[in-house]
């Protein structure tokens, strides 16, 4: 699956993979598929160079445009939440560096991503396109979803939402899982809605965590 360039595989970052998957099980992701997906994707290759010797310690780092790739922690827990099974149709909003992406990949997901700045948009493709992940990209406004590919088995918002948008709840499939984070722009609450029926859904509230504010028409204005 992979097409990995040699500092891809360097053995120092391979030794970080695995101290950075053993603090995520200390503190509490116990999914065995969500920990192996992050020591197969290599962080390190998302982010600038300059910050590479510091991709596998358990905090957020910048990648441009005001945007982070999320904290370790942070990524491992929304994945887990999701549920994702192998063939399940996953759609992300917000695609960053890519990182979230290619731990779907990893799981065995069909991804579907939507990033709003262009050039965060470009690199991410350049990006996943050159470790081997096929994933499926889109330049726009996250917060209305992707009808065109709906519905979707889990949809991940890796941004802090006002409210809970409501083009994504109606892009589920039954069954499907919506993970995101909701409240004010400086601590949210992640919430996962769980589509039961065509209007019957079941909403269960977790941690407080802290992300960059999800801009679009039904998030917070620019």
């Amino acid at each position: 699956m992979m097409n990995w360039g040699s500092d891809a595989n360097n053995p120092k970052f391979k030794r970080r993979r695995e101290r950075l998957v053993d603090t995520l099980a200390e503190k509490g992701i116990n999914d065995p598929r969500v920990l192996d997906a992050f020591n197969t994707v290599p962080r390190h290759v998302f982010v600038d160079t300059a910050l590479q010797d510091r991709a596998y310690k358990d905090t957020a780092l910048p990648i441009g445009k005001e945007q982070t790739i999320s904290q370790p922690y942070t990524v491992a827990r929304q994945t887990e939440l999701l549920e994702v099974k192998p063939g399940e149709k996953v759609l992300e909003i917000g695609t960053g560096s890519g990182y979230q992406a290619a731990i779907l990949c990893e799981l065995g997901a069909e991804v579907y991503t939507i990033e709003r700045h262009k050039e965060l948009y470009e690199q991410a493709r350049t990006t996943l396109r050159e470790l081997g992940y096929s994933v499926y990209t889109k330049l726009g406004d996250g917060t209305l979803g992707w009808s065109a590919y709906a519905p979707y088995d889990a949809i991940v918002v890796t941004a802090g939402a006002p409210v809970v948008p409501e083009d994504l709840v109606e892009q589920l499939n039954i069954n499907g899982r919506l993970v995101v984070p909701v409240g004010d722009n400086k601590r949210q609450e992640m919430v996962r809605i769980i589509k039961i029926r065509e209007d019957e859904y079941e909403e269960e509230h977790f941690s407080d965590f802290k992300f960059v504010p999800l801009i679009g028409k039904k998030g917070w204005s620019r």
